[in-house]
């Protein structure tokens, strides 16, 4: 199953509208793999990401 980066709720489920609009601005804040709640940082030159299960994204 897919998660919501932005809310963590599943891809499937409707109303992520808002998710997808706040995701072109910001880091995604859950895992999209196990829906667990990532360390993000933010840095003048982009963004890293990392859940303890599946390591670090970065933009």
């Amino acid at each position: 199953m897919d998660y919501c980066g932005q809310c963590g709720e599943p891809t499937a489920a409707t109303g992520h509208d808002r998710c997808a609009a706040r995701a072109e601005l910001e880091p995604p804040r859950y895992c999209e793999q196990c829906r667990r709640r990532m360390v993000v940082q933010v840095v003048p030159r982009g963004w890293s990401a990392r859940c303890v299960e599946h390591g670090t994204i970065t933009s």
